[in-house]
C-alpha cells in the first residue's frame, strides 16, 4: 500500500501533539467510500517483555467474511506509551504490515479510537489520513467522553459525548457482553461506521476483522503458530 502523506515520527511527545493538531484538519466525516469488496482489521501486540511491538493485518471478503490475506510485521519499540499518542508507539510497524499487502483493502477497522480522542485525531483517523483511505476506530475501551446505559441487545447503541459534541458511539455487538467504542476516523460518517462494524460482527464481541486481527497480533505466537 502507497502511503499518500508522510512526516517524522522520531518526534518528542509535544511535537507528537503538535501535529495531530495539525493533521486533525485533513480528517474528513463524511462517507467517501464505495461498497467495499475486502475489509482489513489492523492490531498490534508486544513480544519479548514489551520490547518487540508486533502488528497484524487481516484482510476479509465483504460481506462473506472469509479471509483473503494476512501480513505480520515486527519493530522494537521507540515511542512510550501515552494515552493519546498510540499512533506514534504503534503506526510505524502497522506501516511495515500494511506494505505487505498485495492488494489495497476498501475499508480499515483499528483496534483504536477515530475522532474520539482528545485532539480528535486517533490512530483510526491518522492511518485513514496517512494512506486517505476510509477507516473506523473499533475501541475496547473508552478513552473520554461519556454516555447513557446501552441497552442489552445486539445493535443498540448510544452517542458517545465530550461535552456537547458527539464523538463516537457505545455499541452492543451482542447480548451479554461489555460495548465497543465506535468512532469515524476518515472518509466516514458515525452511522455508517457503526454499520460496517455491526456487519463484520459474527457471534463474538468483536468484529471478525479486529478478531483476527487480534489473534495474530497477540496470541499466535505465543502459542507457536506465526
Amino acid at each position: 500500500m502507497l502511503v499518500k502523506l508522510e512526516h517524522a515520527w522520531d518526534v518528542t511527545p509535544a511535537a507528537a501533539r503538535a501535529l495531530q493538531q495539525e493533521l486533525r484538519g485533513r480528517v474528513v466525516l463524511a462517507d467517501r467510500l464505495g461498497k467495499p469488496g475486502c475489509v482489513a482489521g489492523i492490531d498490534v501486540g508486544l513480544e519479548e517483555k514489551n520490547t518487540i511491538a508486533r502488528a497484524a493485518v487481516v484482510v476479509l471478503s465483504f460481506p462473506q467474511l472469509e479471509l483473503i490475506e494476512s501480513s505480520i510485521a515486527r519493530q522494537p519499540v521507540q515511542f512510550p506509551y501515552i494515552p493519546g499518542l498510540l499512533s506514534f508507539r504503534e503506526i510505524p510497524v502497522i506501516l511495515a504490515a500494511l506494505d505487505g499487502l498485495r492488494e489495497r483493502p476498501d475499508l480499515l477497522l483499528c483496534d483504536g479510537q477515530g475522532i474520539a480522542h482528545p485532539r480528535r485525531f486517533g490512530i483510526a483517523s491518522h492511518l485513514g489520513v496517512l494512506y486517505d483511505i476510509p477507516a473506523i476506530g473499533v475501541g475496547k475501551s473508552r478513552l473520554l467522553g461519556s454516555h447513557a446505559q446501552v441497552p442489552d441487545q445486539r445493535g443498540a447503541w448510544m452517542p458517545l459525548r465530550d461535552g456537547d459534541e458527539i464523538i463516537g458511539a457505545v455499541l452492543r455487538t451482542r447480548r451479554g457482553v461489555k460495548p465497543l467504542f465506535i468512532s469515524a476516523g476518515h472518509r466516514i460518517s458515525l452511522p455508517t461506521a457503526v454499520y460496517y462494524t455491526l456487519a463484520c460482527t459474527t457471534r463474538y464481541r468483536l468484529p471478525e476483522t479486529t478478531r483476527q486481527a487480534h489473534y495474530l497480533a497477540s496470541l499466535a505466537w505465543r502459542k507457536g503458530t506465526q
